[in-house]
């Protein structure tokens, strides 16, 4: 599985209310999360961007509390993935169970703002179309690629559930 997009540059330690800021919390529409992503920063932010594109960031992207709302709102709003030097512990579990690709990737620093690249997902290799470079990251195991091919954890189990009854 390959994802391709522009980049949109972010730093170190942003966290989950930049990401979704908590006076959203009682929003529950997944299509309006991921109309409210990134807002701490850029309220404007779902507009810019395009269906598919990439976030990169520096480190401990997704810091703060332990809100699934703020990768939820990443997913929704059209980000086909993260790449980022490193993630806080709980929103890497989180961007994982709702079956949202991140990457940790040391290159990050080489990667700028409108780079359009390719990551594949099944090898690990990130490509930046704009400078040539590529860069590895490390890959899922199979059977987290295949959940995040499902759409997440409730989708995976969902799904094999139904087929073994």
């Amino acid at each position: 599985m390959k994802l391709n997009g522009n980049v949109w540059l972010f730093g170190d330690n942003i966290d989950t209310d930049l990401i979704f800021p908590g006076h959203y919390l009682s929003v529950t529409e997944l299509q309006e999360l991921g109309r409210l992503c990134m807002s701490g920063i850029d309220i404007d932010f779902y507009n810019k961007i395009s269906q598919q594109d990439i976030i990169v960031a520096g480190k401990n992207f997704g810091c703060g509390s332990s809100r699934e709302h703020a990768p939820l709102s990443i997913k929704y709003c059209g980000i086909s993935c993260i790449i980022a030097l490193s993630f806080s512990r709980i929103f890497y579990r989180n961007a994982i169970n709702i079956g949202l690709p991140i990457f940790l990737c040391e290159k990050v620093s080489s990667i700028t703002q409108g780079d359009n690249i390719t990551v594949d997902i099944k090898i690990g290799r990130i490509k930046n179309n704009t400078s040539g470079q590529e860069y590895d990251t490390v890959t899922f195991p199979p059977f987290i690629q295949e959940l995040i091919k499902e759409g997440g954890l409730i989708e995976y189990v969902n799904k094999h559930i139904n087929n073994e009854e």
